[in-house]
């Protein structure tokens, strides 16, 4: 069973060294009761610890039923103190945080059986030793005697084979200790106890057998094993085979202790709990640099997300814009600085000219391109990474969007808006200009029409809007007004949709250019949803405005009772909804007052299409179908030329020209005469009194009044009548008109319609039997579009992250494609705040490095309240250890306990950054103006924890392998 041979044990005192045990050899029967006594300093309780495989012996063996000890290591040791031995200690050694039913339990816990068994056998081995109703008490709530037995009950619950007791009666009373020793007498008929004690009065009644050591040395034993028994002559073992040394490793595995870190998370816990302020102190100690990142980054993640809304609402507005016909305005700026940057190779004596604008020009023409569009489209909507890249990827054409509202006066044309025109700010030219510019996706909010496609994108749209009326359009005839924060609609976008009189506008900034005294609608007028929600428009193919006559197409737009009628057939658009922007949108995808869906543009697209007069244009590509003449070409040219010739002689044609240039300015000058404009010069020959004698003669109250009527009047007047003297074609306001001349203002007219006359009678001289325009110039008139093949590309990237990549993407396209196909952009943000988050993070990054170093001193301190700790739980080191467990298992217990005071430093620190977020979003909000809200995202709060955690558990690794190296036997003294 049990046999020590010749054991020694030595220890070393500074050069000294002292002999404990001086070759001590006792065998021990399987089961019998051994008293060892002796006086103190003897060698009893080094004896009883060696037994125990507490302490290492120097010398000699100790056997465990045959098998030496000599090659035992850790492990070994462990597995032996917690299967084959019981302690029982005079101090009793109970850990005070545990309940009775978790101390006896804990042997248990290590041998790795299942909860529900441990249970069970605690309850029962508290039960034989009479404390069955003690199971949830703590030790400091029981008796001495108690505490002994809930020991007893410890050692046993493991059903070991030797049970060792250290003076287990040395802390008790008379009768306790009789009841004690009762109680391990009925244990020794089944098992090996040895007690050291310095009663002998007990160990002679209870013990079957008494041992007495004197310096180190066995001086009597009463019933040693006899030695003259013959043991039976064993067989030699035989060499074990392969299924026997693994059934012996498995058997190796399943005695190997092992403590499950739920159950050191148990045992900290339980010691934490009794320290709680303490632990709330550290933990919060702990905190503060969790507090300090946390808060740096809930701001920061504030600002990133106004950051992010900005830049989504930004690029929304300021898309990457690819039109078939471009310019790299970055080329031209970097050729253009470098051309001013070369050195002059000339002497600075005197002034010299610099070719700029030549230089401009050629730069211009350098860098101006056409992009293959249907190809680009082609790739793009096979690129299935764009999706995620963009918020909407829009493609935009040529087709003109008419639209009109009709009224018991008539219609009026309200897209593309000619309010501006009519005013007498800017000529049809220049509105086509402007209205081209402002179609460049809203950047620089200068176009002139109020009707603007939609982004097609409903999430953006509304993180950008709030829908205050009505709903999102979800046909491509229906529409929504926008109105702004303040619910308010510019008057310019209500005179151009027709809600104010238009015509109350007519030549307004040429009579206040010529002084005169007007006046402006200021009234505040106000309407409501539902006034709002009833407006309806009509949507015209610009191809209705033509009607066949005699085999060509005419354009009908100055008649007035064929437009009502094209109008009338038109397509219905509604008003469903009303938007305004949300406060927090720092820009709009939206550049009009209306919007509307794309499925619109196609619509319109088909329409044309399949229109009468484009499928005959495109089934006749070489006639022009508004004049029924051939298309001049390179082929025909020189037919013009002799044409030409034929017409009049080149010499007197050169001549009429000449005189027509040299007459130009008086014509103007007559025009603006006869159209009642008084800003004109008067005419050479004419004095001021006969030019106020005309004045008088047309029946204006003023120059301004003549000016409207005269504008007007000439708007759509047939010219031929006038020289045919044939009034019935003209209206009765023309007519009216032309019986308010003098006869001095109607010369003036038909000499200015002959000298056009002449003109036209010359260009036809000149184009012979071809038409001025071309294929494409009455293809571009018809609105004809394919949609495959778009006039520009609006590619709306969700960040400035993903408008790099969709770069890459074009880059990439442009890598595969020939020079001819590759794609030139325009990037209107550029560079603008694209740094501003990499400054943001820098200093995020640096503020969170000032913080971080308090949140290392805090896990310093950790690491030594975590020291203290293990100096204050050293008596729980060496009992953990007396019931087998490992060193590990005890750095598991610290380490446990640094995990749980890191985890409630972090959450500690979360939960006091979120509520700190309040006032300082508060304050910021009282601050400034801008929607920045302070937020810690749940990611950061989590990994701000495992910080927490991981940073405690590094700095309890010290003291964790400081516990794990104590020598059981001096932790057991430890008080």
């Amino acid at each position: 069973m049990l046999s020590l041979k010749d054991i020694k044990k030595d220890y070393v005192v500074g050069d000294s060294t002292v002999s404990a045990l001086k070759g001590v050899s006792i065998d021990f029967r399987e089961n019998e009761f051994v008293s060892i006594l002796g006086p103190s300093g003897c060698g009893k309780t080094t004896l009883l610890n060696i037994i125990g495989g507490l302490d290492r012996y120097t010398s000699g063996d100790l056997n465990i039923n045959g098998k030496s000890t000599k090659d035992f290591k850790d492990c070994d040791w462990d597995s032996y103190r917690n299967h084959s031995i019981g302690f029982v200690f005079q101090s009793y050694n109970l850990i005070p945080h545990q309940t009775v039913l978790s101390n006896v339990e804990l042997a248990l816990t290590l041998s790795g059986v299942s909860k529900s068994e441990r249970r069970e056998r605690a309850v029962k081995a508290l039960e034989q030793v009479g404390l069955g109703d003690q199971l949830h008490k703590k030790p400091n709530q029981m008796s001495g005697g108690q505490m002994q037995r809930v020991a007893i009950a410890r050692a046993l619950v493991n059903e070991p084979d030797i049970l060792l007791a250290d003076e287990p009666t040395g802390a008790l009373d008379t009768e306790t200790s009789v009841q004690i020793m009762e109680l391990l007498k009925s244990i020794s008929k089944d098992k090996l106890i040895i007690m050291v004690t310095h009663n002998p009065e007990l160990a002679m009644k209870y013990s079957s057998r008494i041992i007495k050591l004197l310096d180190g040395k066995v001086i009597d034993d009463s019933d040693p094993l006899d030695k003259n028994v013959v043991e039976p002559i064993k067989k030699p073992e035989k060499e074990p085979t392969k299924a026997d040394k693994k059934a012996a490793k498995k058997e190796r595995k399943k005695l190997k202790t092992s403590m499950s870190f739920l159950t050191a998370l148990s045992l900290s816990r339980n010691n934490l709990m009794t320290k709680k302020a303490r632990t709330l102190l550290t933990s919060f100690a702990g905190s503060i640099g969790i507090i300090g990142i946390a808060l740096i980054l809930s701001i920061s993640n504030g600002v990133q997300l106004y950051i992010d809304q900005v830049q989504s609402d930004t690029l929304s507005s300021y898309p990457l814009q690819i039109t078939k016909t471009t310019a790299s305005i970055g080329e031209i700026m970097n050729t253009m600085a470098k051309n001013h940057e070369d050195s002059a190779n000339h002497d600075k004596d005197k002034v010299y000219s610099q070719n700029a604008m030549g230089e401009m020009i050629n730069t211009l023409m350098e860098e101006t391109k056409v992009n293959n569009l249907e190809k680009f489209k082609k790739y793009l909507d096979d690129n299935s990474d764009l999706k995620d890249l963009t918020s909407d990827v829009q493609y935009t054409y040529a087709t003109t969007l008419n639209v009109f509202t009709e009224s018991d006066s008539g219609v009026m044309q309200v897209n593309p808006s000619t309010l501006l025109e009519d005013m007498g700010y800017m000529s049809s030219t220049q509105m086509e200009a402007m209205s081209m510019s402002g179609s460049m996706g809203g950047m620089m909010g200068m176009g002139t029409d109020v009707w603007s496609e939609m982004i097609d994108n409903e999430e953006l749209i509304d993180k950008q809007y709030d829908v205050i009326a009505g709903r999102l359009p979800e046909k491509y005839n229906e529409v929504v007004l926008v109105v702004d924060k303040n619910n308010e609609i510019n008057d310019y976008v209500l005179y151009s949709l027709g809600l104010l009189d238009p015509s109350s506008l007519n030549g307004i900034v040429r009579r206040a250019m010529a002084g005169e005294d007007i006046s402006v609608d200021s009234e505040q007028h106000v309407y409501t949803y539902d006034e709002l929600l009833d407006l309806k428009f009509k949507v015209v193919p610009t191809p209705d405005f033509y009607k066949k006559k005699d085999g060509v197409w005419e354009d009908m737009t100055g008649d007035e009772s064929y437009m009502k009628k094209a109008v009338a057939n038109g397509t219905e658009i509604s008003v469903v909804g009303i938007l305004r922007p949300d406060e927090d949108a720092s820009s709009a995808s939206i550049s009009g007052a209306i919007g509307y869906r794309h499925d619109l543009m196609t619509y319109l697209i088909d329409e044309v299409d399949n229109s009468e007069i484009v499928k005959e244009q495109i089934a006749n590509p070489d006639i022009d179908v508004f004049t029924g003449l051939k298309f001049k070409t390179d082929e025909n040219a020189a037919d013009t030329d002799s044409s030409s010739e034929t017409v009049s002689d080149s010499t007197a044609d050169t001549e009429s020209k000449a005189d027509k240039t040299a007459d130009s300015s008086d014509t103007d000058k007559k025009a603006g005469l006869v159209a009642g404009d008084s800003s004109m010069e008067i005419p050479e020959g004419m004095t001021e009194e006969q030019y106020k004698a005309l004045m008088e003669q047309s029946g204006a109250s003023d120059t301004g009044e003549l000016a409207d009527m005269g504008m007007n009047a000439m708007g759509s007047m047939d010219m031929s009548a006038i020289q045919g003297g044939d009034m019935s074609s003209l209206t009765e306001t023309q007519k009216k008109y032309i019986a308010s001349l003098s006869d001095e203002q109607l010369e003036l007219m038909k000499q200015m319609l002959k000298e056009q006359s002449d003109t036209n009678a010359d260009q036809l001289a000149n184009s012979g039997k071809y038409s001025t325009s071309n294929y494409d110039n009455n293809m571009k008139t018809l609105g004809y579009s394919v949609v495959e093949d778009p006039d520009s590309i609006n590619i709306y990237p969700v960040d400035f992250a993903s408008k790099e990549k969709i770069i890459d993407i074009i880059d990439d396209y442009n890598d595969s494609v020939g020079e001819e196909d590759k794609i030139e952009y325009t990037d209107y943000v550029g560079l603008m705040m694209s740094s501003i988050t990499s400054i943001i993070n820098a200093i995020g990054y640096v503020l969170i490095a000032f913080v971080a170093i308090s949140l290392v001193v805090s896990s310093i301190m950790i690491g030594i309240i975590t020291y203290i700790s293990v100096l204050e739980r050293t008596k729980e080191i060496g009992i953990l250890r007396s019931i087998g467990a490992s060193k590990r298992d005890i750095s598991r217990v610290f380490n446990a306990e640094t995990v749980i005071v890191g985890f409630v430093a972090g959450a500690l620190g979360i939960i006091i950054s979120y509520l700190l977020t309040i006032p300082i979003n508060m304050i910021i909000a009282h601050l400034t103006d801008v929607p920045i809200r302070a937020s810690i995202p749940v990611s950061a709060a989590v990994v701000l924890i495992a910080i927490s955690v991981c940073l405690t558990l590094i700095a309890g690794l010290f003291p964790s392998r400081v516990a794990a190296k104590k020598d059981p036997v001096i932790a057991l003294r430890t008080e």
